[in-house]
């Protein structure tokens, strides 16, 4: 697990430096899930136009991840940067370009089994 979570914070990093900052940027495992991860993600750049996003993401994934590993992907979920959710995450986790992990609580209105969170930070602490 701790390789994948290494190629996740690879990913994360380089979308950084190419695209913009993440608010969010994390692995969701939900309780109803099949053992498939969630990567949820968060920023400016990405609602300004999500599909191209969306394939910015995917496709950065897709070159850093193995079939056998990608196929415990689920989805890529998008939260946009004014969700309110999103502002009490921050303020239960915050980390940047590491990670943190969160077992058994309750995001965004999911039941999250376990939580890998790579980058939580708000728009306002960037500000400052």
């Amino acid at each position: 697990m701790k390789d994948l979570i290494d190629k996740f914070i690879s990913i994360e990093k380089e979308l950084s430096e190419e695209a913009g900052d993440f608010e969010l940027f994390a692995l969701f495992l939900r309780e109803d899930s099949p053992n498939k991860w969630d990567l949820l993600v968060s920023a400016n750049w990405i609602d300004q136009d999500k599909s191209h996003a969306l394939k910015i993401v995917s496709n950065k994934v897709q070159e850093h991840l193995e079939k056998k590993e990608l196929v415990n992907l689920s989805r890529i979920v998008v939260i946009k940067d004014d969700n309110p959710a999103l502002e009490a995450f921050h303020q239960a986790v915050s980390v940047e370009h590491g990670y943190t992990e969160i077992q058994n609580a309750t995001f965004f209105g999911l039941e999250i089994k376990h939580a890998i969170v790579i980058t939580s930070r708000s728009n306002t602490a960037k500000a400052s």
